[in-house]
């Protein structure tokens, strides 16, 4: 019993609930501003309403490495919606671009290059560059004897053409430097490897992992990836002070992905979240009216990602 200013007796009966378990650190500094006399609120348990508890948005992020609730359900709604395989993505994705007559290095270094090439790049503009380098001869040899300009020429009106055409040269120079002595060119086997090359980041590397050695390490997050995952709840890592999509951090997401996404569909939700991105939850008025998650999705009719 506690005898306040005003004359009247509080008697504590219940305990406070207990907050998330904290540091030591932070145990020692609530001690010391913990006032010697509680308050009436201090007093009144905080019990958390069962409607209220059960309102909860169905693809919250949980915390820690759980998985956010109706992931699944919410990730087989997306597979049926793109069974039909429409979008861009799935005729003209980096990995389109090979050829069964040809050998399979020449194929990897295919991929690669599409790769570099789609970098805040549509399909459509990619497509037509990887065509006339496949014409012109896309090979080592022939892009080291190709000349800085009628390569830009080649690779234009991809984004940061005169960029790209700089990497794509100064990959060739150490893919032919590290294949001396051996028999043919190739692209590296490896993820450290394949982020070593001038130009090629995380995203990259993971991408061509997958569609080239068919070897998965990473999950491949480019902007469509990092902005459904986040209007879907699956993670928590949207730039909200700015809109500028060049501004945003992929690799957030995709360490947070990779957290609590099963490691078989590492491979696989680049290219579902990709087309969706492409046809359905698209960056500006996505089509929620006619999205079969929009009971699930916490961004529904009023996406500002």
């Amino acid at each position: 019993m506690v005898r306040l200013r005003n004359g009247r007796c509080l008697t504590a009966t219940s305990k406070r609930e207990s907050p998330p378990k904290s540091s030591s650190k932070t145990k020692k500094k609530r001690k010391k501003i913990e006032s010697p006399i509680p308050s009436i609120h201090s007093t009144i348990p905080k019990v958390k309403p069962e409607s209220q508890t059960l309102m909860t948005k169905p693809s919250s992020r949980k915390k820690g490495n759980s998985p956010p609730q109706h992931w699944q359900e919410v990730h087989d709604l997306i597979q049926k919606m793109r069974m039909n395989r429409t979008a861009d993505v799935d005729t003209m994705g980096c990995e389109t671009f090979t050829e069964t007559a040809l050998p399979p290095h020449e194929n990897r270094f295919r991929t690669l290059i599409s790769a570099m090439l789609s970098s805040q790049t549509k399909d459509t503009v990619n497509a037509a560059a990887m065509d006339r380098l496949k014409k012109h001869g896309l090979t080592v040899e022939n892009v080291l004897k190709t000349s800085q300009q009628d390569l830009e020429k080649l690779i234009y009106p991809v984004s940061f053409f005169k960029n790209k055409s700089k990497y794509i040269k100064a990959v060739c120079e150490q893919l032919k430097q590290d294949a001396e002595g051996k028999e043919f060119i190739d692209i590296p086997d490896t993820f450290q490897g394949l982020k070593s090359l001038p130009g090629v980041g995380p995203k990259m590397a993971h991408l061509v992992m997958t569609c080239a050695w068919e070897r998965t390490e990473g999950i491949c997050v480019d902007i469509h990836v990092h902005r459904i995952s986040n209007r879907l709840g699956w993670v928590k890592t949207w730039n909200k002070a700015s809109g500028n999509s060049r501004q945003q951090d992929p690799e957030k997401t995709r360490e947070e992905l990779e957290q609590w996404l099963p490691r078989e569909h590492w491979a696989t939700i680049n290219p579902l979240l990709v087309g969706f991105g492409q046809t359905i939850c698209t960056p500006l008025r996505p089509k929620c009216e006619s999205c079969t998650v929009n009971q699930l999705c916490p961004s529904a009719f009023k996406a500002k990602i």
